[in-house]
């Protein structure tokens, strides 16, 4: 369990209290620091979820603790080094900002709603920020995922998260849950524009390659949409940016270990790409909506690598949506629509709030 997990003790029912509405967005996580220990840590946490690596636990759990940790966490940690800033993880920088600016055009539209950010891994967790929210008198949570594809290896898994904090909880707010978006128009406007404006400042590639993040095909059969759900994102991007079939790649890239994931794998198409004369080829990852080490250390540094060595000239990686305003005007787009029903812009009556106290203390309420 995280170091900053809520004990079970139950924040108390306030009589005279206004109902609250929250949003926490919640991403997939980070170390805290680029070292071999804080990679471990979070290591241990990511691979260690049910939802994550579905191999029976007698089977996988010797194999993580007896030759993954031991042997991937300096090489990781050397890799988060180069993706490093002075403030910190990039992905929790930009999970950060989203969540501020987020919070800010609510406000800015006249809704009273209260945003913070959580990381499935790593800090801060879910549990904390759901019990620092519960604890500040949210009644109601929009558990908004960073996730535009669904997944049962990501948006699920944030649902179990949650879950488990509800079973600590005496009084549970009313929760609701953003499972997808992965054709909301304002996501996909978004993307274009990001997009566009890169091909504005840098001109345009002979090839765009959407690279989404990988999972093994067995849970494609096993019923999980997200394959489906990537491709209906690219063939909206496409048709925004007025690409045809030719002119643009879908591929998933982090693969791990020897099951054979969803296909084609982004290296590869990268390098089938050079040698087949593309000279300048531009990689955007419209699966992730903030910068981190898949999209900035794997693509950025490694696909870029790979393509070059294969013949390529040039190599553009397009940063995602991080803190695009676009993007902030989509996801709270999003959020007020899943909060419909919610009273959130309608200021509370102070007096009608007091009588009710007075009448519960009347009755021998405590608080």
């Amino acid at each position: 369990m995280p170091s900053d997990a809520p004990s079970p003790a139950a924040h108390a029912h306030t009589h005279g209290q206004a109902a609250q509405t929250a949003v926490l967005l919640c991403n997939l996580g980070t170390p805290d620091a680029p070292t071999p220990p804080a990679v471990r840590r979070y290591l241990a946490e990511f691979l260690g979820d049910r939802r994550v690596v579905e191999i029976p636990r007698a089977v996988w759990l010797p194999i993580l603790y007896g030759l993954i940790l031991p042997l991937r966490s300096a090489k990781s940690a050397a890799k988060y080094a180069t993706i490093w800033t002075p403030d910190g993880s990039p992905l929790k920088l930009w999970t950060e900002r989203q969540a501020k600016r987020l919070q800010g055009w609510l406000g800015e539209q006249g809704h009273r709603v209260r945003v913070a950010y959580a990381m499935r891994y790593g800090t801060p967790s879910i549990a904390s920020q759901l019990q620092a929210l519960a604890d500040a008198g949210a009644t109601r949570i929009l558990i908004l995922s960073a996730y535009p594809q669904y997944s049962g290896t990501t948006t699920a898994s944030v649902i179990d998260a949650v879950g488990a904090w509800a079973r600590t909880q005496r009084h549970v707010p009313e929760l609701r849950f953003v499972n997808r978006y992965h054709d909301d128009p304002g996501y996909i406007a978004a993307l274009a524009h990001r997009i566009q404006r890169h091909w504005r400042e840098h001109g345009r590639p002979e090839h765009l390659v959407l690279s989404f993040h990988g999972v093994p095909e067995r849970t494609l059969h096993l019923g999980d949409p997200y394959h489906c759900e990537c491709r209906k994102t690219a063939r909206l991007l496409g048709e925004a940016l007025n690409l045809g079939a030719s002119q643009m790649t879908v591929s998933f890239q982090s693969r791990f270990g020897k099951a054979k994931w969803l296909e084609p794998y982004t290296e590869p198409t990268l390098q089938a790409l050079a040698r087949g004369g593309t000279k300048r080829v531009d990689v955007a990852c419209p699966g992730f909506t903030s910068d981190c080490l898949e999209t900035l250390e794997e693509i950025a540094q490694e696909g870029r690598d790979a393509f070059l060595a294969a013949g390529g000239k040039e190599f553009h990686y397009i940063p995602c949506l991080n803190d695009e305003t676009e993007w902030i005007h989509a996801l709270g787009g999003i959020a007020v629509r899943h909060m419909g029903g919610w009273e959130t812009q309608r200021q509370p009556d102070a007096k009608e709030l007091a009588a009710q106290k007075e009448r519960a203390m009347a009755l021998g309420a405590a608080r």
